[in-house]
Parts: structure tokens; sequence; C-alpha cells
């Protein structure tokens, strides 16, 4: 399952595994139809707000203009001069998340497609071909739309993999290169974004930061077994930030879900991992949220002091389970609407965020007090 959704190499982030836009029993993949498809005034490029998601993503939204722009500038240049790539704004390494339609065959781009639309419509929704008429049927269920090859991005499992692999997955010698690193975090990303869906579309904060970290852990678990095999793991272990993000997020994970089975498992078994952290990711999308269980989470993230004040590991480490503990709390409280406007709570959340910020300057201690003072500033569960 990993090796067709979990990397770069996959492409499915860009609509580039062809067959899985096509129609349920189709003999051939789906067309690509171009943004344009979407923009006529009666469809997605009106004023209204329930029409004018064209004109959102082509206006506001970064993935309209900004990813194809990035590669032609100095940095890009002197990435690809590290990797000797000829020219960053045509080679697949680069385009395959920057301008993700380049990949498109001839014979899958329709009248109106155009390479230059960056990450579009149809690089998230899946090519338009077999559902650009229909998807706006009143009588249809998100099942009908499914069935004709549009994705179902309300389902955050969904979601999740179709951003993960640009948003989370960097090969090493790019990163070497000069690459920034990157790290997935679905709900914050997901808020971040000019919006062209309906709030209630969202889905609970809480619940997709949970199930955007689960995928971004199989990722990463996938991404450091495949770079080196698992004959050569041994090496990589020593390059220990990847090794670092990987056992945080599965730690802030465990923590989060009260699951400490998992550490015995596999505490450096990173294919058992992987199929751990798929596992959880789709049974938190299908589960019914509630607040009582945003609650819960918090609670437990909130008391985790002591791991930093007592748990001898190395402070690179340290310094990992803290920036993750910090997004998890942040996106817990954001999904409760009572703390939004708890000025201790807010002001403690902000000294860990400071805390958490420099990996070689992390000081476990003055983050275990600063989480302690969080902890205290928490209201008791009603």
């Amino acid at each position: 399952m990993s090796k067709t959704i979990c990397h770069q190499a996959a492409c499915l982030v860009a609509g580039v595994v062809f067959a899985a836009g096509a129609a349920r029993g189709a003999d051939t993949p789906a067309k690509f139809l171009g943004a344009n498809s979407c923009a006529s005034s009666s469809c997605h490029g009106g004023g209204g707000a329930s029409q004018n998601q064209f004109l959102v993503w082509s206006l506001k939204d970064f993935h309209s203009q900004r990813p194809p722009a990035t590669l032609a500038t100095a940095r890009s240049k002197q990435i690809a001069d590290a990797l000797n790539i000829k020219d960053a704004t045509s080679d697949v390494r680069c385009t395959v998340c920057h301008a993700p339609l380049n990949s498109v065959p001839e014979n899958l781009r329709g009248k109106d497609f155009k390479v230059s639309e960056g990450v579009s419509c149809e690089s998230c929704h899946g090519p338009a071909e077999n559902w650009i008429r229909s998807h706006s049927r009143t009588d249809y269920t998100r099942d009908d739309r499914t069935a004709v090859g549009m994705r179902d991005l309300q389902n955050l499992y969904v979601r999740a993999n179709v951003c993960v692999a640009c948003h989370q997955n960097v090969d090493a010698d790019i990163l070497k290169a000069g690459h920034p690193e990157l790290i997935f975090e679905l709900d914050g990303q997901s808020v971040a974004e000019p919006k062209h869906w309906r709030a209630e579309k969202n889905g609970n904060g809480a619940q997709a930061w949970l199930v955007g970290q689960a995928v971004a852990l199989r990722e990463m678990s996938w991404q450091l077994v495949q770079s080196h095999g698992m004959a050569d793991l041994s090496q990589r272990l020593t390059e220990t930030n990847l090794v670092d993000r990987i056992f945080a997020v599965s730690w802030v994970l465990r923590k989060a879900t009260a699951d400490e089975s998992s550490v015995q498992r596999f505490p450096e078994d990173f294919e058992s991992i992987q199929s751990w952290a798929d596992t959880l990711a789709r049974e938190k999308a299908d589960a019914v949220w509630s607040e009582p269980m945003t609650r819960a989470c918090l609670t437990r993230l909130a008391g985790l002091a002591s791991s930093f004040s007592g748990d001898p590991i190395r402070r690179s480490l340290q310094a990992r389970r803290a920036e993750c503990l910090v997004l998890a709390l942040d996106r817990t409280v954001a999904a409760l609407p009572e703390l939004k406007n708890n000025a201790p709570l807010q002001s403690a959340l902000n000294q860990l965020f400071q805390l958490a910020q420099s990996v070689p300057d992390f000081d476990p201690k003055q983050f275990a007090d600063a989480l302690q003072q969080f902890s205290t500033a928490l209201p008791a569960q009603p």
C-alpha cells in the first residue's frame, strides 16, 4: 500500500497516479480538463460565497502561482546546481510537487489543460473528466462522487494522503543541497489556507491533527527504510534528524491516544511503525469525534512535564518531542472554543512555542516547567 501513496515517486498528491482518477470500471484513466473547466460564473467562478472556489484558489491560494514560481528563484537554482539538475523548472524531481501537471501525459490532457496552473483543482480533487458534469447533482452522495473518480477530501485520511507527499517528504540529498525541512501538520495547514470549502467540511481540528500526524509518521518511516533499505538501516540511524522526528511523532501519538503497547513492539522497527501509523490514521479518521475526546487528549498531553525533567534521553530527541507536543497542544486547544480566549492558557502556550523553536538551544528543564504552568492553567473538565 505505502509504495503507491506514501512518497513523491508515487505522485498521488499531484494526481499523477492516473488510474486512481479513473471511474470505477473504466478501461482508461480520466483526463485532466484544467482549472478553467471549473471557472464559469455559474459553477465555481461566481461571486457568491458558495460559488467562488475558483476565484479563491486563483487569487488568494499560494498553491495557484507560488509553487512553480519558486523553481525560478535564485535559491532553487543553487539547490539544482548542487544536485546537478540543469533546470529546476522542468526536472521531475522538482516539478513533482511544485508543478505537478508537467507529469500528465499528452493523451490525458483536455483541450483547456495548462501545465502552468501550479497545484490546481485536479491535483487535489482528481482528474475531472468523469465527474465534472455530475458532481454538482443534488441527488449525488459522497459515495456517488467517489465512484466516478472524485476524491473524498472530507475524509481526513484521504485528505492527509493527498497533501502529505509534498508537504512532508524531501529526499535526503535534496535536503543536503539546501531545501528547507518540511513538517506536515494537517489541521494547522488547512486552517492557514484560504478557504474554498464550507467550514463544516473542515472536520474536528484535534481529529485532523491526529490523523495528519499518523500519516506523517507513516511517511517518515517509509522514507527512512526506502532510502537505505533494511540492510543499511544501521548506517541511517546515525543521521539522527529523521530518526528523532519519527520517534518524537510516535511518542506524541502514543501519549495522545494512551497507547503504550506499541513502544514495546517496535522501538526501532520502522516497518512496524509504518504499519501501526497507517492503521491508527484510518481508525481515527473513521471515528465519531467528540469534544470529550479532545479534552481527554489535551489532558494527557498537558500532563507530560515529567517526561522532560526526568527522562534520560538525548537532548535532540527531547527537542523534537517538544516541537511535536507544542503543535499537538495548539491544535487541541484550538478545537475547544471555550479555551481560545483563555489568556493564562494562551500565554503558557506561547511560552512553550518559544522554548521549542530551536533544537540546539533546547532546555528540557525550562520546557518541563513551562509545560507544568500550561497544565496548571488548563481548566478542569466540565
